[in-house]
Formats: C-alpha cells, structure tokens, sequence
C-alpha cells in the first residue's frame, strides 16, 4: 500500500485515463446514421442538450467515483479545438436548472415532512426531471449537437413520465426543430439506460454515447472528428415501455411478481414477433460488415461454427458476431431464439476479411424442467443463427437431439411461486433445405448429478493457543485455530467492523480505520491474535473512497465532505448539528494530507456494449492496479443483476436483460482484477435485485425455471469461469425468504452446484429497519443467524443486535433460525481462509 502526500496529478492517473479514453468507443455504437459521421470537419458547432455542460459521467450512489476531475462534453469539444458559438444557449439553460432544482429540492423536503422523516431518508437515487423551457435556438455553424442526459441511481426506480423514461415537449420541441434547420445534426445521448425516442424518430444521427466515466466529454469528441469509432451494441432491448410484460406490476411496494417467466427483454419480443424500436444486439457503426457461414460441426458435446466477416464499408471497424439458438417446443415452452454465444473481431480495414470460429457447449441449450429438476435438451431440431443482432440472424445449422438427453439433476429451490408464468405463442417457420445438419450423439454429455451438503459438523481439536502467525506458517492448521475460537469469536469474523456502542454501527463511508472512505472491513476483533482485516471499497464504476484524508493514531481519517450531495436537503439547524465535528488534535493538524485519486471506468451497460472480453478485463485491470496501490482487497462490483426492465434505477450497473452477456462481461472484469496480488472482486447482487422500491423488503415471487435460467445464470458462469474471491447477496426476498438468508441459494445452488470457493457477504444493514423507511411493510428484515445458517458467511456493516442474534440462536430451537456452533465455525472458517489468501 502507498500513500500520497504530494496533490498534484500522479502518473498512474494520466495513464488509467488514457487507457479509458482508448477502450470506451468501444462501448458506444450509432442507433441511425446516413453517413454524416464522422464529420470531415467540426471547427464550429452549436451545443444543446441537458448533457452538453451537465454531462453524467455515472449514475449516483454507492456505483459512484469521486474523481479528480472529469471531462465534460463541452470541455471535450473545447479539448479538441472546436468552437462553441452557443454558449448564450448553455448560459440561459444553467439559469433554468438553478430554478428547477430549488423546486425539485423543496418538493423532496415538503414530501419527507408529510411523512414525518428527513428529506436525508428519501433522497437517495431520486434524479431530478428535466424540465420544461423555450430558450432560442439559432446559431452561426452548420452543425448542431444535441446531447440528452438522464441521471439515475442506488434507492429509486425510474418512471413513466417526460423528462425520465419519455422525452420532454421541450425536447421533442428542440430536438425537430435542429433537425431541420441546421445542415448537420447529431442526437447525442448520455444516459445510462433505455429512452423512448419515437417521438424524434425523424433525426438520422444518433449516437449513444452513454456514460463513460471521466473521459466522457473527451471521447464523444474522439468519435464525432474520426479519431475513434463506435463498435458496441446494445445489451438491452429499446421499445415504448408500455410493451415489456415487465412493466404491469413493477416496483409494487411489497409483491413484484414476476410473470412473464423466461420471456425477458428479446425473448418476448422475439417470439411475440413485436417489433422493438431497437432490437438486441443492435449497433451501427461508420462501416458496414459481411457475415458469412464457412462451416459448422460437431465434436462430442461441443458445436463450432466457421464464420467469415468482411468490412465491406469504407471506415476501419469492430464486427459483433451474436449466436442464437431456437430450441424444439416440447414439454416445456420455449423462446424463439436465446443467445448462447458470441465473438468481437479485431480491427478490419475496408475490404479486409477475418474467419471467427465461435464454439459453445450443446449444454447451453438446454431448458430447466421443474417437475424433475432437471436441465434437458428434449428431442428435435435446434436451430443455429447466425448475426449481428437478434432481429438479423441467418439459419447456419440444424442441431439434431434424437431423444431427450437429461443433462444434470438437481433439487429445487426457492419454493413459493403462487401462478404460472406466461406462455406466449411462437411461430418458427424457417426454410431448412440445404442447411448442414448436426447429429448430437445420446452420450455426448453424461449427465451430472449434484451431491448437496449435509449440516457442518463441529470442529475440534486438542491444539491451543494458536496464533494467525502459527496458521500462516502452516495453513493445514487453520482448521485446529477455528476449533479454539468461542463462539462470540466466531461471531465477530461473521460480522463485519462496526461499532458496539450501537446505534447505526458503522456508516458507510467510515467503515475502514486503514482506508478512508472504505465502505466496510472484516472485523478487527481478533487483532488480538494477530488475524489482519480485509478492506471492501464500493465500485462497480471504478473505486469509491476518500479522495483525501490523514492518519490519526494510526487510523485514517477522511476529509471529504461527508454530506456531499445532501446538504441541499437538509435544514441549516440539521445541517450544523451533523456537520459539527470535535476540535482536532494538535497530532491531527500537523499530519500531511494523503491523496487517493481513482479512475472512474464506464458504467456497467456500456462495458457490456462492448461485447469484449479484452474490454472488460482490462477495465478490471485499471481496477486491480488501484486497489493493489492503496490497499483495497474486496472491490464490491462487479455488478450483474437483470435488465428485467427498464425502470430499474440501477440498470447502468447492470449489464444485459441477457444472462449470457451478464456472465461473461462479469467474468472479465473480475479477471482483469484477480490479476492483482490481494486484490478480488465481490459479484452482486445475489439474486433477482431488479427494483429499487422497497428494496430491502420487497419480495420477487419467480419460478425456479426463470429464477435459474435467466437470474442465476450469469453468476453461474461469472462462478464458473473466473471464481470471484467473494459475492454479495441481495436486499431483496425471492418467494418469500431474504436471499441473504436463503440455503438453497447460497449453499445448494451456489457452493454445491456451481462449485464456488469464496465468501458471501450481505449488503449493508439488510438485517436491520434502518434503511427502510417509516412505513410498515409485509415482509420482516432478515436474520443474521439466519445469514450464517444459509452460509452467507458476514453480515455487513453489523450491529450489536446482529451480534445478539447469532449468539442467542446457537442451540436454540424456538430460535427465527436455530444455528449451532459448527454453523458459526464453517462461516468463520470460509472468512479467515480468505484473509490468509488475500491479506
């Protein structure tokens, strides 16, 4: 770990933001162009749009970075040499914003005094609307930028109403009028998740930049003069929100029932032959590609197809080769197509040619039968397409399974659903002459069969007063050291730092005595016996800490404002009474000032636009570095829940309404982090966290069909592919029971089936009603027992009542959940083994 005392820019921050700046096209993609772009020139523009000097670098909360500095879309124009001759229009719209912000903050004030809490404690994540203006629009340039900004985030869905989710009149108002009247527009959008853009369905250049972190400004530029080009496609489905099935009933406040089953995102619109706005997969870029079948076969249990893409545009570019498979209708219904594999090429120059072979396991088009708990390929054909998004795709084999091949027997788990989920009628009506055929051979895959874990048993052991120093030496020993501990021992390492004088514990933030700005650290307890903590640091968009702080007998300190983004909520008597601080000692005021500037990555869906794995892993990379460099070990991202829908506050850190996607892009980032010596990514949120209303009492209510094929999914293959050192469980309950306190989640499906090795950990004060607001709700806060009976091995931040609770449930029967000691000694076991592999 090194410290900084010196505040000017460092090395290692010029070459992160370098390396972002150089990735992050890749994360873009055009959604219409008519060959404007790249512009041949750009040494004058008019500048518009909520996102043009407002630019969002990331959503709010917890996934937030706080940088240095990062590069609006205006300085980015100004960076590169460009002339903005609107600068009456950005000045006049900085005026309505003041006045709107006022309103939007005395409308939150006025909302919390009718409930009776402080504005503190319904803030969280609500993102001010755009509002409604006229303000003149004509210029001297040619050409006009638009640049749309939407901002969401940790604690509040989005909603159906204009300036979020719909545009503004004002918008559409400006947006046509542009579009018009200068001789080359761009709509720009910076945001981090869908946009109902039918309204200007007129404009012919759109270009999703999205949210790119602290080189925003700076590559939009990069992309618009041809130093860069956009390469990814979308993750997530576009289309009115009226027509995701997800829509009816989301966000309810304690029952989200999720209906539509498997048909999520593309699966729906698919099969349903409705056509989206945007399809999956979807991205233009500045040329235009060739993909063509060579070959397809099989070997054993594993499908490979020979595919040449040619650039047969006139820009050098990246191709997205996406395969599908329509599986046979049986017993169970099926989609019309799901996405099993796909490949990024390289870079090819017009007229050049690369041959992409792209191989997949037969496994991965099977479907989870609930009746016998099984994944089977039943009988029949399976399709093979072929594209570059979901919507335009080519026939490129026909898989034959002669009879039903069962492909792994498992339990069921998560018990509870109370409906059946929707079935949707499809129609598969491809012309299968001449296509190569492919016979799967019955045993081409044997099947598995899961042995689940019994209860733990007790740990004992003759050897005493053994010592962290003695377990190092010989790690075999760890099991004998666990066996002396007590159990209120055992207890602590199950519990994350907090403070026992009560309260709210510890808050997030001052979480960490050796990082300032940490969000939690495992308990120092067992200093005593010379056991080492481990430090979290928020993430998923690069690391979130103190950006400077001092050391203070030993601890650090920070010095950032801690009510940074809610002082405007807060009352002057409050805000002095929260702000007040005790005078710093004389040891305080002569110690240097150390610095911690991090980079802030793109968020989750743009990394997962690029459909690159290279892309990913070495976001990780910038990642790994930093957390190596000032003493990070837990990287709490990344983050990898379902795009269920687009009213989820927090898709931009979500990835895909796709699991595949999902998985893979969470595989790469915690490759590129894992390189790094003591440095290990926590995946999240562990499972089916698709609302932020009521998050932490709200029950989704699934069948363990959608629940594993597509919510659990993509842990699995992040799991099986790059083992994160640790995960972090969800807020919410599935069908009934928290996640953090879920057996069949966190030991069978997880540990047993999966075979993960790492720990499990909650989020922050789930076991608590601190974060849950005043009003009443059905389901009660979850149990720290019951977290250690699950196998989530810390309960984080902690308190004294979860303390309290595991404690009082050792042997106790009448006990919410009845743990034993070996209970306590497996979870304590897991949380020291992954302190000797990372401290």
């Amino acid at each position: 770990m090194i410290r900084i005392t010196d505040s000017s820019i460092q090395p290692f921050e010029i070459e992160h933001a370098k390396r972002v700046r150089k990735i992050s096209p890749e994360c873009t993609l055009l959604l219409k162009s008519n060959g404007l772009l790249p512009l041949k020139e750009m040494k004058k523009v008019a500048l518009f749009g909520s996102g043009a000097r407002k630019t969002i670098k990331g959503g709010t909360g917890s996934g937030d970075v706080n940088v240095r500095h990062f590069v609006t879309i205006e300085e980015g124009f100004k960076n590169a040499g460009v002339e903005i001759v609107s600068d009456k229009w950005l000045d006049e719209y900085d005026a309505v914003m003041v006045e709107a912000r006022k309103g939007f903050v005395q409308g939150i004030k006025d909302e919390a005094k009718a409930m009776g809490v402080s504005p503190m404690m319904i803030c969280m994540g609500r993102a001010m609307k755009e509002p409604e203006y006229k303000l003149g629009l004509d210029f001297d340039a040619d050409t006009a930028v638009y640049v749309i900004a939407r901002n969401s985030g940790e604690g509040a869905d989005r909603e159906i109403v204009a300036g979020d989710i719909n545009l503004t009149e004002t918008e559409i108002r400006d947006i046509t009028y542009l579009n018009k009247n200068y001789k080359n527009f761009v709509l720009v959008l910076n945001v981090g998740g869908v946009l109902d853009l039918t309204p200007v369905d007129e404009v012919e250049n759109i270009l999703y930049l999205g949210q790119l972190g602290q080189e925003t400004g700076n590559v939009l530029a990069d992309l618009l003069l041809g130093k860069a080009y956009p390469s990814g496609k979308l993750t997530t489905t576009w289309a009115p929100i009226a027509e995701y099935p997800s829509t009816e009933g989301f966000a309810n406040m304690d029952d989200t029932e999720y209906k539509e089953g498997v048909y999520v995102g593309y699966r729906y619109f698919d099969t349903v032959k409705k056509i989206p706005t945007y399809p999956f997969g979807f991205g233009l870029s500045y040329t235009d590609f060739e993909i063509n079948t060579v070959d397809a076969r099989i070997s054993k249990n594993e499908i490979s197809v020979d595919l040449a893409v040619k650039n047969i545009g006139g820009f050098a570019g990246k191709e997205v080769v996406q395969v599908y498979v329509t599986a046979p209708s049986g017993k169970l219904d099926k989609p019309y197509q799901e996405l099993v594999a796909y490949a990024k090429t390289k870079e090819l120059q017009p007229n050049e040619s690369e041959k992409v072979t792209i191989t997949f396991k037969a496994e991965s088009m099977a479907s989870y039968d609930m009746d016998s708990a099984s994944y089977i390929l039943e009988a029949g054909k399976y399709i093979i397409r072929v594209g570059n998004c979901s919507r335009k795709t080519a026939v490129a084999a026909v898989v034959n399974v002669e009879s039903t091949i069962t492909v792994s027997k498992h339990k069921n788990i998560c018990n509870g659903l109370s409906f059946k989920d929707a079935v949707y009628e499809r129609t598969v009506g491809d012309d299968l002459n001449g296509v190569k055929e492919l016979t799967l051979a019955a045993d081409a895959i044997a099947t598995k069969e899961y042995c689940y874990s019994p209860e733990p048993t007790e740990l004992t052991s003759e050897k005493t007063g053994l010592t962290w120093d003695d377990v190092k030496k010989n790690p075999d020993s760890l099991d004998d050291f666990v066996a002396g501990l007590s159990n209120e021992q055992l207890a602590y390492l199950s519990l994350g730092q907090f403070d026992e004088a009560g309260g709210m514990g510890t808050i997030i933030g001052s979480a960490s005595d050796s990082m300032a700005g940490a969000a939690g650290e495992t308990t120092a307890q067992l200093k005593n016996l010379g056991v080492p903590t481990l430090v979290m640091a928020d993430g998923p968009a690069g690391i979130r800490v103190c950006t400077q702080y001092k050391l203070v007998d030993g601890k650090a300190k920070g010095l950032d404002n801690p009510l940074a983004g809610f002082e405007e909520f807060v009352d002057m008597d409050e805000l002095k009474a929260m702000s007040a601080a005790v005078e710093p000692s004389q040891e305080e005021k002569e110690a240097p000032i150390n610095y911690i500037y991090c980079t802030a990555i793109p968020i989750g869906t743009e990394l997962a636009q690029s459909w690159s794995d290279a892309v990913c892993e070495e976001c990780g990379d910038i990642v790994g570095e930093e957390m190596e460099m000032f003493g990070v070990h837990l990287w709490l991202a990344p983050a990898l829940n379902i795009h269920r829908s687009p009213l989820c506050g927090r898709n931009f850190e979500y990835y895909s309404e796709d699991p595949v996607i999902s998985g893979k892009t969470a595989a790469a980032i915690t490759r590129g982090v894992q390189k790094h010596k003591g440095c290990a990514t926590t995946i999240k949120h562990f499972a089916c966290n698709n609302q932020e209303t009521n998050r932490m009492r709200s029950n989704s209510i699934l069948s363990e069909r959608a629940l594993r094929e597509i919510y659990l999914k993509g842990f699995e293959i992040a799991v099986v592919e790059s083992q994160p050192k640790a995960l972090m469980t969800s807020y919410n309950l599935i069908n009934g029971e928290h996640s953090c306190n879920s057996r069949d989640l966190i030991t069978c499906a997880l540990r047993d089936e999966w075979g993960y090795k790492g720990i499990v950990m909650t989020d922050w004060y789930v076991t608590t009603t601190i974060m849950s607001g005043p009003m009443q709700h059905k389901h009660p806060e979850a149990s720290a027992a019951g977290c250690v009976y699950a196998g989530n091995d810390i309960t984080m931040p902690a308190m004294v009542t979860d303390k309290a609770d595991m404690l009082e449930s050792v042997g106790n029967d009448a006990a919410r959940y009845p743990i034993e000691r070996a209970h306590l000694q497996a979870t304590g076991k897991r949380v020291l083994g992954m302190i000797l592999e990372l401290a």
